[in-house]
C-alpha cells in the first residue's frame, strides 16, 4: 500500500556550519525548503516543517508526533578533518534494515539519487548510503532520509547549491512524486475555487484517483485553494488538508 503524500520537511538547524562562499548551512537549507514548498503544493503533497530556531532533537520529536509518508532532512556536508574543501558530491542517507520503514527509506533515497544525478555536475558522485549514526534517519517514527546536498566547505559545491536551489527543490519533489505514485506538477499561480456539486459533498482525496484515501470532505459551495491541475484533478487545499479534488465539481476563479 502506498503512503499518503504527506511529509515532514526538516531543513538543517546548524547555523554554526559556515559555507566556503557566504552564509551557513541553516540559511541555505531553509532557502531550499522554501523553494520546495511551491512544488509540494502544486503536486498535492502535504507538509509540516520544523522550527529553524530549535535543535535536531526537537525536529525528531516534532516529526514523531504524527506519521508521515517520509521525513526529509535537508543538509549540506563538510569534509573530515584534514580534508577541508577537497571533497564534492551528494550523499543521500537511508535507514538500513528489512522492515517496512527501512525499505521505504532506501527506495526513496535511490529515487533522490536518480533525480539529483540529472543536475549535479559530477553525477557519479551522487550516491545513496546507509547510516548507522544519523539520528534524524534512525530515530524518526516515519521512514526518513537525510540529503547531504553537496559539500559546503568546497567553494564549487557551495556555489552550486546557491545557484541551483530551484533545480534541487524540483528534483527532490520529483522523487517524492515518484515515491508516492502521484503526478508531478510545476508550480502554478494559486487560484480560488468553489465546490460545485449541486448539493452533495465533495471528497478530497490523497491521490488523483477515486479509490484513494479520503483526507477531507468539503460541502457544496465550500471554498478551496487550487494549486494546479493534472488531468481531471485539481491539487487543492481545504481547511487543514491538502489533496486532490475531481475537477468537474470545482469552479475555479482566475482572480
Amino acid at each position: 500500500m502506498l503512503s499518503l503524500p504527506k511529509i515532514f520537511l526538516s531543513p538543517s538547524t546548524q547555523e554554526f556550519n559556515p559555507y566556503a562562499t557566504q552564509g551557513n548551512e541553516e540559511y541555505w537549507m531553509n532557502l531550499l525548503a522554501d523553494a520546495m514548498e511551491p512544488y509540494l503544493r502544486s503536486s498535492g503533497i502535504e507538509f509540516t516543517r520544523n522550527d529553524p530556531n530549535k535543535t535536531v532533537v526537537d525536529s525528531i520529536n516534532q516529526s514523531n508526533l504524527a506519521h508521515y509518508g517520509m521525513h526529509v532532512a535537508l543538509h549540506s556536508n563538510a569534509s573530515p578533518e584534514g580534508m577541508a574543501g577537497l571533497l564534492q558530491g551528494t550523499d543521500v542517507y537511508y535507514r538500513p534494515g528489512q522492515d517496512a520503514a527501512a525499505q521505504s527509506s532506501q527506495r526513496f533515497a535511490n529515487l533522490v539519487v536518480e533525480e539529483m544525478r540529472k543536475i549535479y555536475p559530477i553525477p557519479e558522485r551522487v550516491n545513496a548510503r546507509p547510516t548507522d549514526y544519523l539520528a534524524e534517519v534512525l530515530q524518526t517514527r516515519s521512514p526518513a532520509v537525510l540529503i547531504e546536498v553537496a559539500y559546503h566547505d568546497n567553494a564549487q559545491d557551495a556555489q552550486w547549491i546557491q545557484e541551483n536551489l530551484d533545480a534541487i527543490a524540483e528534483s527532490i519533489v520529483r522523487a517524492l512524486c515518484t515515491y508516492f505514485g502521484i503526478p508531478f506538477s510545476m508550480p502554478q499561480p494559486e487560484r480560488g475555487g468553489m465546490v460545485n456539486t449541486g448539493g452533495a459533498n465533495l471528497n478530497i482525496r490523497s491521490m488523483p484517483t477515486t479509490n484513494s484515501t479520503i483526507v477531507a470532505v468539503a460541502p457544496d459551495k465550500a471554498k478551496l485553494t487550487v494549486y494546479s491541475k493534472s488531468g481531471d484533478w485539481y491539487a487543492v487545499r481545504y481547511q487543514n488538508a491538502t489533496g486532490y479534488a475531481y475537477a468537474p465539481y470545482v469552479l475555479v476563479s482566475d482572480n
